[in-house]
């Protein structure tokens, strides 16, 4: 800054006509005249030189300086700022608030009654930006928690400009004079007074001490191209606990997370004499009185019902319990489906167990955001790694659905989302009361219970038939959905009079899951007559006056049923001459019959109906060329072999029986197809070294004809 001044003759000057002097005298006057205005040039540059302006909004500057040596404060006249508007203000101290000056150089002028000027320039760089002291609206304390909220006026009203703001925040503890906390806080102040907030958890229960708190701030505006400085600090605000309980040491049932450290005190009216968690002892810290406190690193799991904190004086033991866990996992594997599509869960796996129970469970919540609908899971006891499932009642005609499971306890909280379509997800639920109802023989309506509404969508379904000895066959089936309803349908292609396990699962036709299987439906299909008539051979007694008949049971598929009897008829000529009716389980009949050339019949009755008869000549065409050949067999079988006879044209008939056995002889038949020239013959009655005699016949459309005669052994015993 640049200064001068500008001296006016006093008035107490004496004019040399009017008064008398000594020869000296003007010499002298000339010296002090000098002096007196070298005095007040030095003390208008010292006044200048202690120039101060200050400006705690941008918008006024307060500046004061010293008065110059000689001259009264009370003197000035006033200050003129050059090329502006009302560039003269009137004063009576050094000190002036002027609105703000804009940028660049700007000459100031203070004048003096005593006619002195002092001119100078002034700048905004010049100027210090000094925020005023901040002041505190309100500090309140959450003893639970041990929690600090401060609130305070930003006073962003008070400045022409949006301008970034730093906060300093210090902490105090009593009786300690450092501050525990020293935190900054940017905000951007938007030209409108707003109340800031500030949340500080200490790691000191509230309890234990009492906390001050002091703000101070620094305005950093770009439209400001002054000194900034940080105001002063705020008065302290005081936080004390007022004792209103018996409890001596604090926090009370604290949860923590597993592995942090924590701080715990006792407030004990007689001296501490140690501290401990669990078993282990801790170093005593003592804070005032006899208050101590013990510092805790690395705080494991606790045992579901916490871990004891215990503090022993000369006559008395305090304690607390702290529960050490984890916050929720995220929950994993969700997925919503439904059973009815009336009703969706939702199943999850809980993830990490947190290690704490009872009221610090993990809470789940599943909330679907398109109805607005939610459930609640809350268990007591411990969570374990298992799947756990909550249902929300679904409306009939949304199909999307957008859900989001959160789980919350104490230390925090976790989710995991999925989107639907419902209609997609169904796993329909077992089917039951399982019913068949015969149609026909071959025939069932077979039908099942189905709980759900099912009315938009197509069901798909698996019937699985089984009968003994048989594989497994599974049918697929599509039908219509309903509402709680039964469902039918037909089974063909079943076998008469046999029993059937039936069971049915469903899907819905897009397919998400299977229902597991129904229970298992036994059923017994109804007879129908026999398929074919039995399989029959004859032999004549050995005195020639007797047919006897034989005839093998029908097997399950061909007999349609369970045989009644038999009806075992002869005819001569195309005419009947005998009809008996043999009962099972006998499957022989006798008929006294001359040597004419009859024909038998042998049919098999079930209560549906009878079989189409097994027909059988009486006589043998003979045939002398017959010589006995010797064959042997291995194990249980014997392998016989035969050249083609284009006379035969019915089928080939190979008997057997035992050698020592009296005529008839007759252990078994078999037939083989007419095209055939060897077979096997394998029975569990043969028995090793025995010998067996072996006849095969030819058919023809007059009858069988013995074609060879063998004797052999099955397994022949070594000599």
């Amino acid at each position: 800054m640049a200064a001068y001044s500008r001296w006016r003759q006093p008035s107490w000057v004496v004019d040399n006509k009017r008064s008398r002097m000594t020869p000296n005298l003007p010499r002298l006057l000339s010296a002090l005249t000098l002096l007196h205005l070298t005095m007040h040039a030095n003390g208008l540059k010292r006044g200048v030189q202690d120039l101060k302006c200050t400006t705690n909004n941008m918008r006024v500057w307060d500046c004061t300086w010293s008065a110059p040596l000689g001259v009264s404060p009370g003197t000035v006249k006033d200050i003129c700022i050059k090329d502006r508007f009302h560039s003269c203000h009137r004063l009576e101290t050094t000190n002036v608030k002027i609105p703000a000056l804009s940028p660049g150089d700007h000459e100031v002028t203070i004048n003096y009654l005593n006619g002195f000027q002092s001119k100078f320039t002034l700048n905004e760089k010049d100027v210090s930006l000094i925020p005023e002291t901040p002041e505190i609206l309100g500090l309140s304390a959450d003893f639970f928690t041990s929690s600090l909220l401060l609130k305070w006026n930003d006073r962003g009203s008070a400045l022409p400009y949006p301008s970034n703001a730093t906060w300093e925040i210090k902490v105090l503890q009593n009786p300690r004079t450092e501050p525990v906390a020293l935190v900054s806080l940017n905000a951007m102040l938007s030209g409108k007074d707003t109340v800031q907030h500030w949340n500080w958890t200490s790691d000191l229960p509230l309890q234990c001490a009492t906390h001050s708190v002091s703000i101070r701030w620094h305005i950093d505006s770009p439209h400001f191209s002054g000194h900034k400085e940080w105001s002063d600090w705020s008065p302290l605000k005081n936080i004390s606990w007022i004792r209103n309980t018996e409890t001596n040491v604090f926090p009370q049932d604290k949860v923590v997370l597993a592995g942090s450290n924590m701080t715990i005190c006792c407030m004990s009216p007689t001296k501490v004499l140690s501290g401990q968690i669990g078993n282990t002892f801790r170093p005593l810290i003592h804070l005032y009185g006899e208050t101590v406190a013990i510092h805790i690193l690395n705080i494991p799991v606790s045992e579901n019902s916490g871990t004891n904190i215990i503090f022993i004086t000369d006559d008395d033991v305090y304690g607390t319990v702290v529960f050490a866990g984890y916050p929720p996992d995220v929950p994993q594997k969700l997925s919503c489906e439904t059973h009815d599509l009336k009703e969706i869960i939702c199943s999850w796996y809980p993830g990490r167990i947190t290690g704490l129970v009872g009221p610090r469970n993990t809470e789940y919540t599943l909330f679907e955001s398109i109805s607005g609908k939610s459930a609640v899971f809350h268990r007591i006891e411990g969570l374990t790694n298992e799947t756990y499932w909550l249902s929300v009642q679904m409306h009939p005609d949304q199909e999307i659905h957008n859900f989001t499971l959160t789980g919350r306890n104490p230390l925090g909280q976790a989710q995991s989302a999925v989107v639907i379509n419902v209609t997609e997800r169904v796993a329909p639920h077992d089917p039951t009361s399982l019913k068949v109802k015969d149609i026909n023989s071959t025939v069932v309506t077979f039908s099942w219970y189905l709980p759900g509404n099912f009315t938009k969508i197509n069901l798909l379904c698996q019937i699985e038939i089984c009968k003994a000895n048989s594989k497994k066959e599974v049918r697929n089936v599509t039908i219509r959905g309903a509402e709680d309803s039964a469902y039918h349908v037909a089974v063909d292609k079943l076998n008469p009079y046999t029993t059937y396990t039936f069971r049915v699962r469903c899907s819905s036709k897009t397919f998400w899951k299977w229902s597991r299987w129904s229970g298992e439906k036994r059923h017994l299909t109804t007879e129908a007559t026999p398929s074919k008539g039995p399989d029959t051979w004859r032999e004549w007694s050995s005195d020639g006056k007797n047919l006897i008949v034989y005839w093998k049971p029908l097997p399950i598929n061909e007999a349609n049923g369970k045989i009644l009897s038999y009806n075992v008829s002869c005819s001569l000529n195309e005419e009947t001459q005998s009809v008996l009716e043999i009962f099972d389980p006998q499957h022989r009949a006798e008929i006294q019959l001359s040597k004419n050339d009859y024909i038998i019949s042998v049919v098999a009755r079930n209560s549906a109906g009878s079989s189409p008869p097994s027909k059988i000549a009486s006589m043998e065409i003979p045939n002398d060329d017959i010589t006995v050949e010797q064959a042997v067999g291995i194990g249980n079988r014997i392998f016989l072999t035969w050249r083609h006879d284009p006379n035969m044209t019915c089928d080939y008939v190979i008997k057997w029986c035992g050698s020592s056995r009296s005529e008839p002889c007759l252990l078994d038949w078999m037939k083989v197809p007419s095209n055939s020239t060897e077979t096997v013959i394998e029975s569990d009655q043969f028995q090793p070294g025995v010998r067996y005699n072996f006849y095969l016949y030819g058919c023809t459309n007059q009858g069988y004809q013995l074609l060879r005669s063998i004797v052999g052994y099955v397994g022949e015993l070594e000599a």
